[in-house]
């Protein structure tokens, strides 16, 4: 879904107009990162959080030749679903894939223990 559809979905919700969803689904937007900007934490109730977090400065590689180079320390913005969004998208035995009677396990993806 783009920017677009959103301001769609939202404009085909209610009696507005384009421009009035195109409003909507900008504040929001904009309020999420101001608020990340200050460092500050988003929730939306049933649907996740939006938080800023801190990686360290490290080494990296340049893939192309091969040389090292200084990655600095910097604030990454961090989305962390609700367990209901988690739910919604995995709904309870998704995970498990039938194989001949047994579970097969993803392995990018094991399960906890």
């Amino acid at each position: 879904m783009t920017k677009a559809d959103l301001v769609d979905h939202v404009t085909a919700l209610g009696d507005l107009t384009r421009r009035d969803g195109e409003v909507i689904v900008e504040t929001l937007f904009e309020s999420v990162i101001e608020a990340l900007r200050a460092n500050d934490k988003v929730e939306v109730r049933g649907f996740g959080s939006f938080r800023s977090r801190q990686r360290k400065p490290r080494t990296g590689r340049n893939p192309k030749t091969g040389e090292s180079v200084a990655v600095p320390a910097k604030r990454v913005p961090f989305f962390k679903p609700s367990k209901e969004l988690r739910d919604l998208v995995n709904p309870p035995g998704a995970g498990e894939k039938a194989l001949h009677g047994k579970s097969v396990v993803d392995p990018h993806h094991p399960p906890a223990m």
